[in-house]
């Protein structure tokens, strides 16, 4: 049971947080007049809340396994990283395309 009630905690915050920073980035690209490769962004946002779930969400919820364990530094830096490129590549594609 604690097991269905994580999945579902897990599928709430992606859905729910997910489509909310995602809405907003979406709002910010079409200020730029960028509408063309938004789901870039959306990819980077939800890497962004697989990062924080793996590092901090995780250990807050009902799952009491004892397969838990943060991310390595390195591997945290290099989701980062290519969140913080796919984020920016949406303006720079629009830039340098049109």
């Amino acid at each position: 049971m604690r097991l269905l009630l994580e999945v579902l905690r897990i599928l709430l915050i992606f859905f729910i947080s997910g489509s909310f920073y995602s809405m907003v980035l979406s709002i910010v690209y079409k200020s730029m007049s960028v509408s063309r490769f938004e789901w870039l962004g959306a990819v980077g946002v939800l890497i962004i809340l697989f990062v924080i779930y793996r590092n901090r969400w995780q250990f807050k919820g009902w799952y009491k396994g004892e397969e838990k364990a943060v991310l390595s530094q390195k591997t945290t830096r290099l989701l980062l990283s290519f969140s913080a490129l796919l984020l920016i590549l949406p303006p720079l594609i629009h830039y340098f395309i049109a």
